[in-house]
């Protein structure tokens, strides 16, 4: 049987093989620990690959792995329109919607999600669920400007948030609410973690050591 890490490196390495080829140039990569086995398998593959391709990441540590991979380094300014993006999640649901911004990247995920032409999930097991909220206790992170986070909290308990929490160090903010456009519209908020309707696929690493493809 495959630990959770053994599956998702399974899930990172064939989603890699079937998803990034010479035609796609312009590929955003994810944040987590997902995204070492994606890069690790890019790197793998780099002389067959497009030399020329550009690599776009989400957060500090993807931008890390893509330098010292020696990869294009590019950024979503100059690159507005991607062909493909990977990157793992917090719990995905059968119909591909998911929860990210554990790890308090989710704005940066999302906008290189949405300029991808393809945004696919890699997962193990584990975060495979039949509805959103069944295994990620946690709650849906939302990224707030910090002079408002109060009024915001408060305006969550309005909508029916029994305990939204202020995440401190190093998970940062993210109280626990399911309402996403409702939450965006309050002033303050600068984006949620659930990403609704954006997938494409999802690759899931099996216990068993095979590949569930959605």
């Amino acid at each position: 049987m495959l630990t959770l890490s053994e599956a998702k490196k399974l899930a990172a390495y064939k989603a890699v093989d079937e998803n990034i080829t010479s035609e796609k140039k312009i590929i955003g990569i994810g944040s987590g620990s997902t995204v070492v086995y994606v890069i690790e398998r890019i790197i793998q593959l780099k002389d067959s690959l497009n030399k020329e391709n550009i690599y776009i990441p989400t957060s500090f540590q993807s931008r890390l792995l893509i330098t010292e991979g020696g990869l294009n380094l590019g950024d979503i300014d100059t690159y507005p329109e991607l062909d493909v993006t990977i990157d793992g999640a917090d719990e995905v649901d059968e119909n591909l919607n998911a929860i990210k911004g554990g790890g308090a990247c989710h704005l940066r995920e999302k906008l290189v999600a949405e300029a991808a032409k393809k945004f696919i999930i890699v997962a193990d097991y584990s975060k495979r669920s039949t509805t959103l909220g069944e295994k990620w206790k946690q709650g849906v992170p939302i990224e707030v400007i910090p002079f408002a986070y109060l009024r915001v909290m408060n305006s969550l308990k309005v909508l029916g948030c029994e305990n939204p929490i202020l995440r401190m160090a190093k998970a940062k903010a993210g109280p626990v609410i399911s309402d996403n456009e409702k939450i965006k519209l309050l002033t303050g908020v600068v984006e949620v973690g659930l990403f609704v309707n954006m997938a494409k696929c999802a690759y899931f690493g099996n216990e068993d050591g095979s590949i569930s493809i959605t």
